[in-house]
């Protein structure tokens, strides 16, 4: 059900999008902490370590996949705002063509390049080939991650977080059994988990085109709707691409931090495999918070509420705050036991890496805050040039920290790498979101913007 945020209370309209997107968000988390834990638990610590041993550079290339399908619904939300429907779906169909010939392009490139890649991670021999067919499996299923990423963005773009929370949570639940029978019953092992993973993926996309078919009359498409048109494919790609980039150029400083984490040892490879499953865990509400104040900016920019855009940005990154506080007292006092859910007690070395970890970053989570939410309203606001910017300057922080520091200090300077990113990045996005807020005020207004 399409839902306009230009009316009524910003923080109840945000809060009551952001709710089913965050639970949404839990679940997919939840099942990947399940998704390690049995790993973890029925294959061992070494299975563990294949898994993990690529997530960055899954990190990437899902991640530009996400981002773009995030970008490509920025003009949905703002033409829905604005009360063009017709607009909104010529914009919907040439995204749909652009979302297909990403799936076409990064699917090859990655599949061929997978090697190459492992290799470039520094991954052990000994967890090689487990971490080589994983990997093939989860790239083989991006036209999936594509399918289900871009018509949830098409969807939330209108105000339906629920739909898209539906089947996440449905599909979520389906790959906990598919994991057990896959790697408990069938012995699949490594390869069973990333079958699990695209099954579900598969299934959450079908379910959302169904629905839209079905039940969305909004977002049908008429035969005048359905013409390639220049104008939208530049301004798709415009929103799109650096939203794209900006999530893979982040990941580009996280392989550069795993590759020198992966040459530290066993230990510490498993280690930083359970505390960063416990981190995307915990980072699921700054997602949902973001992606909420986004849409909510997005919509009134269509609508032409400049005085509901600074509202909804102060009031999202209050919210963003107070849970990072929040969030960070958890990982610096309970990462230890938590880590427990994927290895047992008795692996003392790897329940050590992980708590050092989580523990580090805790004491900076409420920057998250801040970069999270004047990033995505960044973006929202029709910026996303400026906020992949904030991406380079993570990339960099974690680049600098992963390449001079883990030489000299070790695992130390891996748990501190994060921390300075999003601290890199903070100076950065954080004035320049407030200077956007002013430039759309003032075009609003009537009044000549400064470049």
């Amino acid at each position: 059900m399409a839902t306009s945020m230009i009316k009524g209370s910003p923080l109840k309209s945000m809060l009551q999008f952001a709710l089913p997107l965050l639970v949404g968000n839990l679940l997919q988390q939840t099942y990947n902490i399940i998704d390690a834990a049995i790993v973890g638990q029925v294959l061992g610590a070494q299975a563990l370590a294949s898994v993990g041993a690529s997530t960055s550079v899954q990190f990437l290339v899902l991640g530009f996949c996400m981002g773009s399908c995030t970008g490509f619904g920025i003009p949905v939300a703002k033409y829905f705002g604005a009360g063009d429907h017709k607009r909104m779906k010529d914009f919907i169909f040439n995204g749909a063509i652009l979302t297909a010939v990403i799936a076409v392009i990064v699917t090859t490139l990655c599949a061929v390049l997978c090697p190459w890649i492992l290799h470039m991670l520094s991954v052990q021999s000994d967890i090689y080939a487990n971490a080589y067919i994983y990997l093939m499996i989860i790239f083989l299923g991006i036209p999936f991650t594509l399918l289900y990423n871009y018509l949830s963005s098409i969807l939330r773009a209108v105000g339906d977080s629920r739909t898209p929370f539906i089947f996440l949570a449905f599909s979520a639940v389906l790959n906990i059994f598919l994991d057990l029978f896959f790697i408990v019953v069938a012995k699949w092992g490594c390869a069973g988990a990333a079958f699990a993973t695209i099954a579900s993926q598969a299934i959450s996309g079908i379910l959302c085109l169904f629905v839209i078919i079905r039940r969305m009359k909004i977002l049908w498409l008429s035969k005048e709707n359905r013409v390639i048109k220049k104008d939208a494919i530049a301004e798709l790609l415009q929103m799109g691409l650096p939203t794209g980039l900006q999530f893979s150029i982040t990941a580009i400083g996280s392989m550069v931090m795993q590759s020198a984490n992966n040459g530290l040892g066993g230990d510490y490879v498993s280690g930083f495999t359970a505390g960063v499953k416990l981190k995307q865990f915990t980072l699921c509400p700054f997602d949902a918070i973001g992606t909420a104040v986004s849409v909510f900016c997005s919509q009134n920019l269509g609508a032409g509420q400049s005085a509901r855009i600074k509202k909804g940005l102060k009031e999202g990154i209050a919210l963003g705050i107070g849970y990072g506080v929040f969030a960070g007292l958890i990982l610096i006092f309970f990462g230890r036991p938590l880590s427990m859910i994927f290895v047992s007690r008795d692996a003392a070395g790897v329940l050590d890496a992980s708590a050092q970890y989580l523990r580090c970053m805790g004491f900076f989570y409420w920057t998250l805050g801040i970069l999270n939410i004047t990033r995505m309203v960044t973006q929202g606001l029709g910026y996303s040039g400026r906020a992949f910017f904030s991406g380079v300057t993570e990339m960099f922080a974690r680049t600098i920290v992963s390449l001079c520091f883990v030489g000299q200090f070790g695992y130390n300077a891996i748990c501190f790498a994060d921390q300075t990113a999003w601290v890199a990045a903070c100076c950065y996005i954080a004035p320049t979101c407030f200077y956007c807020v002013k430039k759309v005020t003032r075009m609003l207004q009537g009044t000549p913007a400064e470049a």
